[in-house]
């Protein structure tokens, strides 16, 4: 859990937790009632597994850290050259599985025919939750990315079950000890900037 101070200097930014709430014993068809109810809004998030449906409302922070480590993906693919399209919050599911979410971002490679992305990125920013990498292995994602308090760590689907690694599968040349201090940059745009000038950098 995110801990708020009690006391904070006046224009001082407060981190702030993310909103969950777990239901039990809920069929199949009524996740999918929810997903109709909420449309094509962002929010919340609808995670599903085995009768229990998590309903979770992102902090800010939760989507300033998604929301940079999306573009720093994106400018590393456009650097090097790799074809990658971003599917954002894209709803993965299936039925006979009983598993279905919604990651921070997704990103096919190559070619675009695809039922499943080839890397999901998952900020962990507030404790708690459901087995999220569970649902992922039944929808078999071949690639999944945790990010929690300033590391990522990556699971890569090998025999129907997640490896942990070092580096990315999909993407082997990005060093993370470069991208992740990035995060703390002021904006966006300057850590884009910044990071591109690193690849750039001879």
């Amino acid at each position: 859990m995110v801990a708020v101070p009690t006391h904070v200097a006046p224009g001082e930014h407060v981190p702030t937790a993310d909103q969950r709430v777990v239901l039990h014993n809920v069929p199949w068809a009524h996740y999918e009632a929810h997903l109709e109810l909420r449309g094509e809004k962002g929010t919340p998030r609808l995670t599903y597994l085995d009768g229990e449906l998590e309903i979770m409302s992102p902090s800010r922070d939760h989507e300033r850290v998604k929301s940079y480590l999306g573009r720093l993906v994106e400018a590393y693919a456009f650097e090097r050259g790799i074809d990658l399209s971003p599917y954002g919050q894209w709803t993965l599911r299936a039925g006979p599985k009983q598993s279905g979410l919604e990651p921070d971002e997704c990103y096919i490679l190559g070619d675009q025919d695809r039922d499943v992305p080839d890397l999901a990125i998952e900020v962990i920013w507030t404790s708690g939750g459901m087995d999220k990498l569970e649902a992922y292995r039944r929808l078999q994602v071949p690639e999944v990315w945790f990010w929690k308090d300033d590391v990522i760590t990556v699971h890569a689907l090998r025999d129907d079950a997640y490896e942990t690694r070092a580096r990315s599968v999909c993407l082997p040349g990005l060093d993370f000890d470069v991208m992740l201090p990035l995060l703390d940059k002021p904006t966006a745009m300057q850590a884009v900037r910044t990071f591109r000038a690193l690849l750039t950098k001879p």
